[in-house]
């Protein structure tokens, strides 16, 4: 909880705008794992109740850790079958984000 404290305030230290729960948001800091740990109580669900269905988790984390397996069994390299079409590309440090 206490790393739950400190992404909130890094959260808050930057402006983020909560308008109502699960919508948009300008920034989100996430625990998804906590090493093979499975925690659930009010404030926080670990792994996070949604990593393995986001491609924006899942396909990064494999590139990083193909052989992980989460605390609930489930295998990255696994996960990542699900997402074989994905449009997502690694962005080089040369590169810059046009976000217009």
């Amino acid at each position: 909880l206490a790393l739950l404290d400190e992404l909130q305030r890094i959260e808050n230290e930057q402006g983020r705008v909560r308008l109502r729960r699960w919508g948009e948001r300008t920034l989100d800091l996430d625990i998804l794992l906590y090493g093979d740990q499975i925690i659930q109580n009010e404030r926080l669900t670990v792994p996070h109740y949604d990593m393995k269905n986001r491609e924006f988790v899942i396909v990064p984390l494999n590139d990083i850790a193909q052989d992980l397996v989460l605390p609930e069994g489930e295998k990255v390299a696994d996960l990542v079958k699900a997402f074989e079409n994905h449009q997502m590309h690694k962005i080089k440090n040369s590169e810059k984000i046009d976000r217009t």
